[in-house]
Order: structure tokens, then C-alpha cells, then sequence
């Protein structure tokens, strides 16, 4: 492939083999990495990782799709808040400005925010999770508005920094829905993902903040990467890998904002 880059693929490898063996978005992991070591423009990594993640997460959705683990109601209510606030989030960032000016410094600051409360959702979403099951659930019609306003939030989230449809997403989704497997928590969460990100990558590369050179060297280590993972993440220490997932999670965060 023309353009190859060695240590763009490695990078891919690693963020795909991470999200195949722990299940959190590539977003909270190739976007700091992407703006951290390689230099990228904040602008350009997030719209760049936009579209990564759509295309990855595809096959996720192929997957949970497959095995039966999509909660679709819960996809649609979701999609109902998060792509409509995509889509003004974009209008809201067009206008701002081009890389280098308060665009890239209102990325920054969200996409540290966002790594932070990540790796809080990462490292106790066990515990949240149970903690929810205590407490009285809410009916279907209670809970539609709260899932449109996650959505919402979730869309602008994401559309800003990349981050927020994974782990956080998954944590809000088991405390509103303590009864539901967390297989089909997960599987709703990348299913949602999907168009999201679709939305909000084809936004960006509008605006013009898409490497697609950049693009296609992630892919290339992150397809192998992923497949690696899942075939392995029935046998990883979870118990060590979500502390240094959320290790590294918080260190990138404080060191965006700082």
C-alpha cells in the first residue's frame, strides 16, 4: 500500500488487540495515542479514528448481530438523541475553526475529560453495575427519555473527541438497564456505535478532518489485532487489565488537560 507507515500499523495492532481482549472503544486509546506520539492534529485524529471505529465496529455489530445480543429498542432510543446531536455538534465545530485554532484547543480539553471519566467508568463498572441491580428499575416508558438523553450526550461526546460510545457508554446502559445481560448491553453499545460514528466521521472528513493514508495503515494492524484479541479475552486477568487499561487511560487524559 502506498504511504505505509510501519509504526502507524504497530499502533493499530496494539489498539486492536486492547479492544478485542478488553471490549472498550478504540477511541479512548487511538486517539490520545495518535495526538500524544505521532504528532496528529487533534482535528485530524479524531475525525481519522471516527471512521476507524465505524469500520471495526461493523464487524462487532456482524458478530453480536449473529449471536443474537442486540437490544435494537435500546439502539434506536440511543440513535434518537446521539445522531441529531452529532450532526449540530459538527455544524457547532465548523464554525469554530480550522486545526491550530479554538476547534483543536476545545478537542483537547474534552478529549482529556473524557479519557479521565473513562477510565473511572473502566475501572468500576463492576461495581456500578451491581450497585444498579439494588435499586428499583425503571418501567419502558421511564426509561426511553433517559436513553434519548444519553444518546444526545454520547453524540457530542463523541463527535468532539472520539470517546464515549464504549466504556461509558456500557457503564450508563447497565445502571439504567440492571435486568439485561451484559452481553446485550455490549452488543447494543457497538451496534449504536456504528451509525454514530458513521455520522460523525463522515462529518469530519467534510470538514476536512480525515488521513485516509493514516486511515488504512490502523486498519491493516488493527483487523489482525482485534481478531487476536477476542480469541484470547476469555483468558485474560481482568482484574490486571482493567487497572492498567485505566492506568494508562488517566495518565493520557491529565496529560492532554495539563
Amino acid at each position: 500500500m502506498a504511504g505505509f507507515d510501519l509504526l502507524h500499523g504497530i499502533a493499530g495492532l496494539f489498539v486492536g488487540f486492547l479492544v478485542g481482549l478488553t471490549g472498550v472503544g478504540g477511541g479512548s486509546l487511538m486517539t490520545p495515542i495518535l495526538v500524544l506520539l505521532f504528532g496528529v492534529s487533534p482535528h485530524t485524529a479524531v475525525g481519522t479514528d471516527l471512521l476507524f471505529a465505524a469500520l471495526t465496529k461493523s464487524v462487532g455489530t456482524a458478530a453480536h448481530g449473529w449471536k443474537a445480543t442486540v437490544e435494537w429498542r435500546i439502539v434506536r432510543r440511543l440513535a434518537l438523541g446521539s445522531v441529531p446531536a452529532a450532526v449540530v455538534t459538527l455544524l457547532v465545530l465548523s464554525q469554530l475553526g480550522r486545526p491550530g485554532s479554538r476547534a483543536a484547543a476545545v478537542m483537547v480539553t474534552v478529549l482529556g475529560v473524557m479519557l479521565v471519566l473513562t477510565a473511572v467508568a473502566t475501572l468500576f463498572q463492576k461495581q456500578l453495575a451491581l450497585f444498579a441491580k439494588t435499586h428499583e428499575r425503571l418501567d419502558e416508558e421511564a426509561s426511553l427519555w433517559p436513553t434519548i438523553a444519553l444518546g444526545a450526550a454520547i453524540g457530542v461526546a463523541v463527535t468532539v473527541s472520539s470517546v464515549g460510545a464504549g466504556a461509558i457508554g456500557v457503564t450508563a446502559l447497565l445502571m439504567l438497564y440492571p435486568a439485561l445481560r451484559v452481553s446485550r448491553i455490549v452488543g447494543s453499545d457497538i451496534a449504536h456505535a456504528v451509525p454514530l460514528t458513521l455520522v460523525a466521521g463522515f462529518g469530519h472528513w467534510v470538514i476536512g478532518g480525515v488521513d485516509f493514508v493514516l486511515l488504512g495503515n490502523l486498519l491493516i494492524g488493527s483487523i489482525p489485532g482485534v481478531l487476536v484479541g477476542s480469541l484470547l479475552s476469555s483468558r485474560s486477568p481482568d482484574h490486571i487489565l482493567r487497572p492498567a487499561l485505566a492506568a494508562v487511560l488517566l495518565v493520557s487524559g491529565f496529560k492532554l488537560l495539563s
